[in-house]
């Protein structure tokens, strides 16, 4: 057997040069090629002002030249028809007379003088007439039963008696006067136009004729297409000269606004030493000259506001900075005081204690205030690793819970059971959902806090639900702004610097991720933080919606029977069963409170 021979059952080697490639169906590559010109037509005319400007002003301009030369070539054809026909009928009028008067004066009583009679008049009416080529065709009336025809059917040049129409040839025969029709006539170059003008005349001995005169147009048709042709030519010539005049305007015009929308797009992206080039006194100049002094104004303003915001800046990071040496001992020496408070009188006890809780939140806005400073002097960095976000949320809730038990509420928790892993850094992400759940805390009006966690492929999510006063769409967005508060007369309880949703939204920046808020006067608000999986994924929809699904009114009575984050949850409550139409809630529906360490669920 040879070493190439297979049995069947081995695996044989296959040369992936010997395999053709797939080749697209011939109707797709047809597609695709007709696609790419309009595709390129499409975006040349969507991207550039002065192409649309060219095109639509050759456009209109052969639409208004080509109804012109129709029109002219109408009139031009209908004229020359018009001065030719006249000349024709008065010459062909003349001939026919004269030759239908020799023919019936005519006395000859045999065939030959007859015949010899006929054809020199006929001779008198062959060839040029009125400037056009003219013959004649001689056709006997059909007479049933009589066959005595001294002259037969007689026809000069190239043309035999088809050429006379039915119609023409019945109004001569029933008719004494004089008639024509317009024709076409062949010749070896084509079909030409021809006119064709017939009379009846008697022959000896009394026989009845069709004499008949063809005019040939040919020359008349030539110089109509001459003219035609002149007509096209000028009009090509014009259309390029229109193309050129609009080319050069439009560029006239367009190419300052192109040159203004490239400086606008430098300045924008820093440049603003940028400046147009300005030449003359007309429009366009005045146009550049306003933008450069437009350009330098808002260069001098940003370059005051860059100065100031930085003086600003390194104000904040020094006294932050000078701050804390003196900050650290203060506190070092309130918690000493603090400590010993059990020994002091009530009085100065109870001094000691808002000494203690002041220098907490005066050392949490230093630590703000210096976190502001890293992120606006961009030294901000992160440090990534595989995280459980549960794990970051369940630490939180530790921390908030005692906050949530001051305020009257509870902290409920919704998670996979799975886990929810994802590449974050875990500082800043605890950080993130901390502000946020304390300040659902502060703002719910001892209603339960929801905390939902969800993920999918390429991204992880967390929302932070309450059921307090809300807020208006003016007020989300401003609600990450530093130190803005929706009502400034409302005071601040769990210790807040005002920079805290700032801070959060830094640091969803600093993750590529998004931090959307929701909210509604009376009915409460939801804060949705939503991380890539990994530093290499990009997040193309959240994993948790925004926006509860559960209307105002059955907010109201629900109560605390189950989470409204916009799902249904997977543990620890009990939806209840609403009527279609009215909404009705059975009465007989009993809600079990849910245990707090019973499977994932977390109550606290």
């Amino acid at each position: 057997m040879s070493e190439h021979a297979t049995t069947g059952n081995e695996i044989v080697p296959v040369d992936a040069r010997a395999q053709v490639p797939p080749v697209a169906p011939a109707f797709l590559r047809l597609k695709l090629w007709i696609r790419r010109p309009i595709e390129w037509i499409r975006q040349r005319w969507q991207r550039h002002l002065m192409y649309r400007t060219v095109i639509s002003t050759l456009l209109f301009t052969s639409l208004a030249l080509l109804a012109a030369g129709a029109f002219l070539s109408n009139q031009i054809s209908s004229a020359l028809f018009s001065e030719r026909f006249n000349q024709i009928s008065k010459e062909s009028e003349r001939g026919l007379t004269q030759a239908r008067s020799i023919l019936e004066s005519a006395s000859t009583t045999d065939r030959v003088s007859t015949q010899s009679l006929v054809n020199s008049t006929l001779a008198t009416l062959e060839g040029d007439g009125a400037t056009v080529i003219r013959d004649f065709v001689l056709k006997p009336v059909p007479v049933a039963g009589d066959e005595n025809l001294y002259v037969g059917p007689t026809a000069s040049g190239s043309l035999t008696t088809r050429v006379v129409p039915e119609d023409l040839a019945e109004s001569v025969q029933n008719n004494s006067g004089i008639f024509w029709r317009s024709i076409e006539l062949g010749v070896d170059s084509g079909r030409q136009p021809g006119i064709i003008i017939g009379t009846k005349v008697l022959i000896p001995p009394g026989r009845e004729y069709g004499l008949y005169l063809v005019y040939d147009l040919s020359s008349v048709q030539s110089t109509l297409e001459f003219i035609n042709r002149a007509m096209v030519f000028t009009g090509l010539v014009l259309l390029l000269v229109v193309g050129f005049i609009s080319w050069s305007v439009s560029r006239t015009v367009v190419r300052p606004v192109a040159d203004a929308a490239y400086v606008s797009e430098r300045i924008a992206a820093g440049d603003l030493d940028r400046r147009m080039k300005v030449a003359g006194k007309d429009e366009v100049a005045r146009l550049g000259t306003a933008f450069n002094h437009m350009a330098q104004s808002l260069q001098e303003q940003i370059t005051a506001l860059n100065n100031l915001s930085a003086m600003q800046q390194r104000f904040v990071s020094d006294v932050s900075h000078e701050l804390r040496t003196p900050l650290t001992t203060v506190r070092m020496a309130a918690e000493l005081i603090h400590d010993a408070r059990e020994n002091f009188d009530p009085l100065t006890s109870r001094s000691a204690e808002l000494m203690y809780e002041q220098i907490e939140r005066f050392q949490n806005l230093l630590n703000d205030l210096l976190e502001v400073s890293r992120f606006d002097a961009g030294v901000a960095v992160l440090d990534r690793e595989s995280t459980d976000l549960n794990v970051i949320v369940r630490k939180v809730i530790d921390i908030a819970t005692p906050v949530a038990d001051e305020y009257g509420s509870i902290i409920r928790f919704n998670a996979p059971a799975e886990g929810c892993v994802a590449e974050f850094d875990p500082r800043r992400v605890e950080r993130i959902v901390r502000n946020l759940v304390l300040n659902a805390v502060e703002h719910g009006e001892q209603n339960p806090i929801d905390i939902t966690i969800g993920q999918n492929d390429s991204s992880v999510a967390v929302t932070v639900r309450d059921y307090g006063i809300g807020m208006s769409p003016e007020a989300s967005q401003h609600v990450f702004d530093r130190f803005w508060r929706a009502d400034p007369a409302r005071a601040r309880t769990t210790g807040g610097s005002g920079l805290g949703l700032s801070i959060s939204m830094e640091d969803t920046r600093l993750h590529d991720g998004r931090l959307e808020t929701w909210g509604k006067k009376g009915v409460g608000s939801v804060f949705r933080l939503t991380l890539p999986r990994t530093a290499f994924d990009s997040i193309s929809s959240s994993p948790l919606p925004l926006e509860p699904s559960v209307t105002e009114e059955i907010v109201g009575l629900l109560g605390d029977s189950f989470p409204l984050t916009g799902e249904v949850p997977k543990i620890g409550y009990t939806p209840l069963i609403l009527d279609d139409e009215d909404i009705l809630i059975e009465d007989e529906i009993s809600l079990k409170p849910t245990d707090p360490t019973d499977g994932l669920g977390e109550s606290k």
